[in-house]
């Protein structure tokens, strides 16, 4: 038996399930808005069933470590996005004018710095007991520790944050 062969396809399956479970969110959250609720209703379905498969082959993968060292990991996945992915993807929608991806890359380039400083925050303050309460921006994806007036990176107001 190749373990290695069925390594590489539990992570090709954990990268497919987990992309088809925000196609399919994306879908859903169209037809609800087009008003086609039984669609949107299964694509929401779907998209819960196929984060069940990439978190079974994530699992399996022997991918989930200790609480410290998935927070290394994060951080370190977080810093990647915004020190190099993010730049140059910013970079190049600039070259090519699409300024529709470039908001898209610069707000989640900002948010995942914001998101990798929270993750060594939680790993350096792993033994706190009181509970921390955070907050999502549904626009650009940034997350504070306490509801803003407005998002410091896309000024949505603070009302519409979800909080976790």
């Amino acid at each position: 038996m190749n373990e290695n062969k069925t390594l590489e396809n539990l992570m090709e399956a954990f990268a497919g399930e987990s992309q088809a479970n925000r196609k399919y969110l994306a879908y859903s959250k169209k037809a609800e808005k087009d008003g086609y609720i039984n669609a949107a209703k299964l694509f929401r379905a779907a998209s819960d069933a196929e984060t069940l498969h990439a978190l079974k082959h994530f699992e399996v993968a022997g991918k989930v470590a200790t609480t410290a060292d998935n927070l290394k990991d994060a951080v370190a996945g977080e810093t990647h996005e915004y020190k190099e992915m993010y730049p140059d993807h910013v970079r190049i929608a600039e070259e090519e004018g699409n300024k529709a991806a470039l908001t898209s890359f610069m707000y989640a380039m900002k948010a995942e710095e914001v998101h990798a400083r929270l993750y060594q925050e939680a790993l350096e303050n792993m033994d706190q007991a009181e509970e921390v309460f955070y907050y999502l921006c549904p626009v650009c994806g940034n997350i504070e520790k306490s509801r803003p007036d407005k998002c410091s990176i896309c000024g949505v107001m603070g009302d519409k944050f979800t909080q976790y």
